[in-house]
């Protein structure tokens, strides 16, 4: 654990570094990089654009008044979904030390959420409803990004522009509609030193389940004007909904265990996926904003010499699988997915390293070879592992080294845990000596 926060100081000075480097002369000079400084080209580029409207010394978010911002959340078609999730995103934003929010299209904050001591501390910089935090009111920041690219963005001390936010490190992914549009932003926010990659996950995951309970929420109330007018009679509307194939069936969620094997289960019945539908559904279900074509492609093929025409049939049998739930420009999941990988990263990302535990029954899809699944694989296994050796309770040990016989390093850490006459330490013992053997 003293490793990483290293890494996280070393990193945060050498961004304070080429931030005081670089934010006076582009603030001088209203002038574009020349493309030698290690910084991401998009928060550069960010930079260049909000120094026309942002003193990088303000202290905090301009705010809107609180009289307009009740109403726009009374009426955003966020508000019901993000309801719905108000007490898993509590959790997850107490027990990590993380601070939620939500906004709408424009960037203003409606929603948020987080423990007593980290509200607190965003509030002084009006991370709260009314603020706004668009990059001509607040400069580069993760909620501007991912407003802007309409893609998750994450932002890490130093790349702020506003000196006043280096002490934060910012998750977002952008909310859209049933029809494209970007509604509004999910942000999960902490202190730099509680940096964590698995946050995008996390926020990728929740943002995932809000999209899919707006499209529910838009079938239903297809369903209930269809329902009306059915019952006023109107034959059309019947067989409209029977080619179709809408109805409760049509977002039925789907039950996808990924982890030591591979089977997906709707309304009790096991779905009948080859195993590359099965590497293509993970893939979908570990990265809610989808793939491009090309890049899922890659992430099942890799170099080989695969045809179109078979990758496109392996995708099209898994969306008639789902009942059209696969998005077609974009691949992404238009169906509810719950996955137990994912669900493994939701819980590192909150501190529940038990549940994580609970969860790992074993690697990701340990037949397939898919590069995307072997990167995801090996994502997982060094999340779960790292997680244990920084964990002081010894049963997360045990439990890990049940799994991992030959691991020599986790038998030593839970060695090192148990107490001198705890029993288990023989056990532990005799599996470092099998693994020392090996």
């Amino acid at each position: 654990m003293s490793s990483v926060r290293s890494d996280l100081r070393q990193r945060r000075a050498a961004l304070e570094s080429e931030w005081s480097r670089w934010v006076p002369e582009l603030r001088a000079a209203r002038r574009a990089m020349d493309g030698k400084a290690p910084l991401r080209p998009e928060v550069t580029d960010s930079w260049v654009r909000s120094l026309h409207t942002v003193d990088p010394g303000v202290g905090s978010a301009p705010v809107t008044d609180g009289g307009e911002v009740r109403p726009r959340w009374a009426d955003s078609p966020l508000r019901r979904p993000v309801s719905d999730l108000a007490d898993e995103l509590n959790s997850i934003a107490d027990d990590a030390g993380f601070v939620a929010g939500v906004t709408d299209e424009s960037g203003t904050l409606l929603w948020t959420c987080g423990g007593r001591v980290m509200r607190r501390r965003a509030e002084q910089v009006n991370f709260a409803p009314g603020g706004r935090w668009d990059e001509s009111a607040m400069g580069t920041n993760a909620l501007s990004l991912a407003l802007r690219t309409g893609r998750p963005s994450a932002i890490f001390s130093a790349e702020h522009l506003v000196a006043a936010l280096h002490g934060w490190a910012c998750y977002c992914a952008p909310i859209h509609a049933p029809d494209g549009r970007i509604l509004g932003v999910l942000d999960l926010s902490t202190t730099w030193d509680r940096s964590h990659p698995l946050a995008m996950s996390t926020v990728r995951s929740l943002v995932s389940t809000i999209e899919t309970r707006l499209r529910a929420d838009l079938g239903a109330g297809l369903r209930s004007g269809l329902g009306a007018r059915q019952r006023g009679g109107t034959t059309a509307g019947r067989g409209a909904e029977a080619s179709s194939g809408t109805g409760a069936a049509g977002v039925a969620g789907v039950r996808l265990t990924c982890l030591g094997a591979g089977q997906a289960v709707r309304a009790g019945t096991r779905l009948r996926l080859r195993p590359r539908q099965l590497e293509i559904l993970t893939l979908l279900a570990l990265e809610p904003e989808g793939y491009p074509p090309e890049r899922l492609r890659d992430a099942l093929y890799g170099e080989r010499p695969v045809s179109a025409s078979t990758f496109k049939a392996e995708v099209s049998h898994l969306r008639r699988a789902l009942g059209g739930g696969v998005a077609t420009r974009t691949y992404a999941l238009t169906t509810p997915v719950d996955c137990d990988a994912a669900e493994v990263l939701r819980a590192l990302a909150a501190g529940e390293t038990e549940g994580a535990l609970t969860r790992y029954n074993g690697p990701l899809l340990p037949q397939s070879e898919a590069p995307g699944v072997l990167a995801w694989r090996e994502h997982l296994e060094v999340a779960v592992r790292e997680t244990v050796l920084a964990s002081p309770v010894p049963e997360h040990a045990l439990a890990y080294g049940a799994r991992a016989p030959h691991d020599a390093e986790i038998h030593q850490h839970a060695l090192r845990l148990l107490p001198p006459h705890d029993p288990r330490r023989a056990l532990a013992a005799g599996r470092l000596s099998t693994a020392l053997r090996d």
